[in-house]
C-alpha cells in the first residue's frame, strides 16, 4: 500500500468533518458543503478499498493519488477560510462560493472519472502514461505554427517530481524514517542534514521527508523548499526565510525586509513550528548566513559537502542503492519494467548495472541511453564504463565519466544540443522558449527539430520538463514549459564543453556565478576566442570590470546576473555574427541597464530576450535592429520603452515576427505604431495586470496569427477593428476577468482555429449563432460552463468544432493565486 492512499483517505475524512460544520454555519456554502458530503461519504469506501487491496499501484496512477491528496488538503484549507470568514464580508464571502462550488466539481470529476478507473487499471498503465505524457507534449507542437510566447514561470510554479533518486523500496523508507525522527523526535536538533554524492538521492528523499503527513502535521504545514546552489542570492534568501518565519510571506519577495540579527532572532519567541528545506548548499559560511535561532524554527539541509558539528547537529548519510534496488531502477530505465525480460542478456545488464556502482543518477541516465538499442552497443557501453578513468580520485568525477557513455550514444545534433543546456545558471528553470530560440539560431534548426530533440533529450533523462500551473490541461501550448536538469548532467555538459584551449571552444561557459569574469578568460585575451556561446553569470558589472575580448564567430550571448544596475559588456561591439541575446536579471528587482549603445552594431540580432530589467527609451532615434524576428519582455518596466508619444515601431523594428510582453506591471495600452508593424504574426500580452486597451487600429495586422491577452483583468473590451486581423487563428482571453463580451466583428475571422476564453468571468452571452457559425475554421473553444451551452450548439453549424469545459484536470493550484 502506497503511503499517499493512506493519506487521501485521512484528509477526506477531516475534510469531510470540516463540511459538516461549514453546512451547520455558513449559509453562504451550505449548498456546496451538504454536496461535498454526499461526494466525499461516496469516495471513502473507494479509498479504503484501495488502501487495503494490497497493490503496489504504477508511477501514473500513483501521482494521481498524489494529485488528488493535495486536492484535498487545498479543500481543507478552503473549509478553514469559510469558517474563519465574517458573515458580513459579502464580497469575499461570494468569493468562498464559487471556490467551493469549483471544489464541488473537482471532487465529483475525479470521482466519476480516475478514481473508478484506479480499480480496473492493471500495471501496464505505467507504460501508457509514459506515451501519454509525450502525446500531450506533441500536441502542444501542434499549436507551434501559431507561434510560442513566453513562460509564466515568475507565477505558480509546478513542483518538479525529481525521480532521480532512490526507486521506491528499503533505502528511501530507512533514510525517510531516520530523518524523520531528527527532525520531530529531538528536540535538541535545530539543524539536520542529509549528506551524499552528487546522483545519489539526496534532493528525493529531502522532498518525500517534506511531502510526509507525519512530518506536516507536526510542523503545522509550514515548511519551506528552498534551493541554494553554489552561487546564491544570500539576502533574497535571508529575506524569504525571515519572511516565512515570522509569517510576512508577501513581503519576502524584496531585500528591503528587516532581518535582526545574533539574540534578537532568539528574542522573536514561540511562534508557530516551522521548517526551512535548504537544498544544494555548498559553503558552510553561506548555510551559517540561512540559519536563524528561533526556538520553534529547524532547519533541514542537503548538500554534498559535511559541515562541522557546531553548524548542522546531526547527519544522515544517503546510502547508494542495493544491488537488487540498483537492478529495478535500471530495468525500470532501459525496459520498462523492474527485472530483466526474458530476452533479454542477463550477465551483460548485470555487468553494466555493477558498472554504475549504486548511483540513482547514472543507473537512470545510462539505463535509458541502451533502451531498444541492440546487444552490440550494450557490449560496446560496458567495456567503455569498465575503462572509464577518473580525472581524480572523487566519486563526483568517476560518475562524470560514467555518465559520458549515456551522450556518446546521441546523435551529434543532439549531443551538440544537450551541452548547450550548460550554459544556463544552476537550479534555475530555464524557459523553454529560450532554450529553442538558441537552438534554432546556433544549429539551423527549425522549432520542430528543436522540439523533438527536447523530446529525445527528455525521454534519455537528460532532462525535466517543468509545466507551470496554466499548464495543467490538455489544451496548453508549449510556451507554458520550462527545463530543468541535475546539477549532475549540467557539470557534465560543462565538464565536456570545457575540455581544450580556451580559445578554441564551441561555448565560452562560467560554469557558477561570481563576481568577476574567470582569469582563465583574460590571460588569453591576446587571440580571438571562436566560441559560438558566450555565458556570463555575475553580479553587478561596471563598465571597469570588464575587460576586451573579441568573438568573430558568437552567435548567442547569455548573460545572467544579480544586480541593481547592469553595465552592457562592451564586447557586444566584437561580435558581428550575434543572434540572441538574452539578458537575465535574478536580482529582486528591475535592473537599470547601461550601455544600450552596443545595439548599434548588431545588425544580424534576430532574437531578444530581456528580463527583470528596465527597458530604455525607445524613440524615433533609435537605431533599428532590422533582423530581429521575435522581443521578449518579461518582469520587465516598460513605460518609457513604449512612449506612443515618440515611438515608431515599424522603423525600429521593420522585420518583427514575434511580440511577447509578460508580467511588466507597468504597462497601461500599447502605441499605436504597432499596428504598422505589417510582418507582425504573434502578440502575446500576458499577465499585464494593468494592461486595459488594444490599439484601435488592431485590424491593420493583417499578418497576425496569434494574439494572446492571457490574465490582463483591466481588459474591458476587444476593438471592433479585430474582425479585420483576417489572418488570425488563435485568440486567448483566458483569466481577462473583467472583458464584457466578444465583439459582433469576431464573427468575420474565417480563419479563426481555436478560441481560449476560460475564467472570463464577465461573458455570460455570445453574440449570435449567425454570426458565429461562419467561423467556418474553428476547431476548438475552450470556456466555462456558464457559456458551454451556447458554443455546443453551434457544433451543429460549424461540422470540426469541438467545445471544452475549461475544468480538465484534477488540480486546486488556483487556490494558491
Amino acid at each position: 500500500m502506497a503511503f499517499n492512499e493512506l493519506f487521501a483517505g485521512e484528509i477526506a475524512t477531516e475534510l469531510l468533518r470540516q463540511l459538516h460544520d461549514i453546512s451547520r454555519k455558513s449559509c453562504f456554502c451550505k449548498s456546496s458543503a451538504d454536496s461535498l458530503i454526499t461526494r466525499i461519504k461516496e469516495l471513502l469506501p473507494i479509498v479504503e478499498e484501495l488502501k487495503y487491496s494490497g497493490v503496489e499501484l504504477p508511477a501514473f496512477r500513483q501521482s494521481q493519488i498524489n494529485r488528488f491528496s493535495e486536492t484535498l488538503r487545498g479543500g481543507l484549507e478552503l473549509a478553514h477560510k469559510v469558517l474563519d470568514s465574517g458573515r458580513w464580508n459579502v464580497y469575499k464571502n461570494l468569493q468562498l462560493v464559487r471556490k467551493m462550488e469549483k471544489l464541488e466539481k473537482q471532487v465529483e470529476s475525479f470521482i466519476r472519472g480516475p478514481m473508478q478507473a484506479h480499480l480496473l487499471a492493471d500495471v501496464h498503465h505505467m507504460r501508457f502514461e509514459t506515451m501519454e505524457r509525450f502525446n500531450r507534449l506533441e500536441e502542444r507542437l501542434d499549436s507551434m505554427n501559431a507561434g510560442p510566447g513566453t513562460s509564466g514561470r515568475q507565477g505558480i510554479e509546478a513542483e518538479e517530481d525529481s525521480n532521480l533518486g532512490i526507486f521506491g523500496g528499503i533505502g528511501l523508507e530507512i533514510g525517510k524514517n531516520k530523518v524523520t525522527k531528527m527532525l520531530i523526535g529531538r528536540d535538541d536538533l535545530s539543524v539536520v542534514g542529509i549528506w551524499g554524492i552528487g546522483g545519489s538521492g539526496k534532493t528525493t528523499l529531502a522532498k518525500e521527508i517534506s511531502r510526509d503527513n507525519q512530518v506536516r502535521s507536526y510542523f503545522n504545514n509550514r515548511i519551506l523548499f528552498l534551493t541554494v546552489s553554489q552561487s546564491p542570492d544570500l539576502e533574497q534568501l535571508r529575506a524569504n526565510i525571515w519572511g516565512f518565519i515570522t509569517g510576512s510571506e508577501d513581503m519576502s519577495h524584496t531585500t528591503n525586509i528587516f532581518v535582526p540579527q545574533g539574540k534578537s532572532q532568539f528574542e522573536w519567541g514561540c511562534g508557530p513550528r516551522t521548517l526551512v528545506v535548504l537544498d544544494d548548499v555548498w559553503s558552510a559560511s553561506v548555510l551559517e548566513q540561512l540559519i536563524f535561532k528561533v526556538p520553534t524554527y529547524k532547519t533541514l539541509v542537503i548538500s554534498r559537502c559535511k559541515f562541522p558539528k557546531r553548524v548542522v547537529n546531526e547527519v544522515y548519510e544517503v546510502e547508494l542503492l542495493r544491488e537488487d534496488e540498483s537492478m529495478s531502477l535500471f530495468c525500470h530505465s532501459a525496459f520498462g519494467q523492474k527485472s530483466i525480460p526474458p530476452t533479454g542478456n542477463a550477465t551483460l545488464v548485470k555487468q553494466i548495472v555493477n558498472e554504475c556502482k549504486g548511483l540513482p543518477l547514472a543507473l537512470k541516465v545510462i539505463g535509458a541511453s541502451l533502451q531498444d538499442q541492440p546487444e552490440m552497443y550494450w557490449i560496446n557501453a560496458r567495456k567503455r564504463l569498465s575503462r572509464g578513468e577518473p580525472i581524480c580520485e572523487s566519486h563526483e568525477n568517476k560518475l562524470l565519466d560514467r555518465m559520458e557513455t549515456s551522450v556518446e550514444c546521441l546523435k551529434k545534433k543532439v549531443k551538440e544540443c544537450f551541452l548547450d543546456l550548460g550554459s544556463f545558471p544552476e537550479d534555475k528553470k530555464i524557459p523553454l522558449d529560450v532554450l529553442v530560440n538558441t537552438w534554432v539560431e546556433i544549429h539551423n534548426i527549425d522549432e520542430e527539430e528543436a522540439f523533438a530533440i527536447l523530446m529525445e533529450l527528455s525521454e534519455k533523462n537528460l532532462l525535466t520538463l517543468v509545466k507551470d500551473a496554466r499548464a495543467g490541461d490538455a489544451f496548453c501550448s508549449y510556451y507554458e514549459i520550462s527545463v530543468t536538469q541535475h546539477d549532475v548532467l549540467r557539470d557534465l555538459a560543462i565538464h565536456l564543453s570545457n575540455q581544450g584551449e580556451v580559445n578554441d571552444r564551441k561555448r565560452l561557459l562560467m560554469p557558477r556565478r561570481d563576481t568577476e569574469l574567470p582569469r582563465e578568460w583574460e590571460k588569453n585575451t591576446d587571440q580571438p576566442f571562436n566560441a559560438r556561446i558566450v555565458s556570463v553569470h555575475t553580479g553587478e558589472m561596471r563598465e571597469m570590470d570588464w575587460f576586451h575580448m573579441e568573438f568573430p564567430k558568437a552567435e548567442v550571448l547569455i548573460l545572467n546576473f544579480s544586480a541593481d544596475e547592469y553595465f552592457l559588456p562592451p564586447f557586444i561591439d566584437n561580435m558581428p555574427k550575434l543572434r540572441a541575446l538574452i539578458v537575465i536579471n535574478h536580482g529582486a528587482t528591475e535592473a537599470t541597464l547601461q550601455n544600450f549603445s552596443v545595439f548599434t552594431n548588431l545588425a544580424n540580432l534576430r532574437s531578444l530576450w530581456l528580463e527583470k530589467v528596465t527597458v530604455p527609451q525607445l524613440s524615433s532615434t533609435t537605431v533599428p535592429l532590422r533582423n530581429l524576428r521575435k522581443l521578449s519582455m518579461v518582469l520587465c518596466k516598460v513605460s518609457n520603452s513604449l512612449d506612443p508619444s515618440v515611438l515608431d515601431l515599424p522603423q525600429i523594428f521593420p522585420r518583427l515576427l514575434e511580440l511577447v510582453i509578460d508580467h511588466c506591471d507597468d504597462l497601461v495600452k500599447l502605441p499605436s505604431s504597432i499596428c504598422k508593424v505589417n510582418s507582425l504574426q504573434s502578440m502575446s500580452i500576458t499577465n499585464c495586470h494593468r494592461f486595459h486597451e488594444l490599439p484601435a487600429d488592431l485590424g491593420m495586422l493583417k499578418k497576425l496569427q496569434i494574439l494572446r491577452l492571457y490574465a490582463c483583468p483591466e481588459l474591458k473590451t476587444l476593438p471592433p477593428s479585430i474582425g479585420e486581423v483576417v489572418g488570425l487563428k488563435y485568440l486567448d482571453i483566458s483569466q481577462c476577468v473583467n472583458l464584457k463580451c466578444l465583439p459582433r466583428e469576431i464573427g468575420k475571422l474565417r480563419s479563426l482555429e481555436k478560441i481560449d476564453m476560460r475564467d472570463c468571468l464577465q461573458i455570460v452571452s455570445l453574440p449570435t449563432p449567425a454570426v458565429l457559425s461562419n467561423l467556418k475554421s474553428l476547431g476548438r473553444v475552450i470556456c466555462d460552463e456558464e457559456v458551454f451551452g451556447q458554443w455546443r450548439n453551434l457544433e451543429k453549424m460549424v461540422p470540426d468544432l469541438h467545445v471544452q469545459v475549461a475544468e480538465k484536470w484534477y488540480s486546486l493550484d488556483w487556490l494558491n493565486g
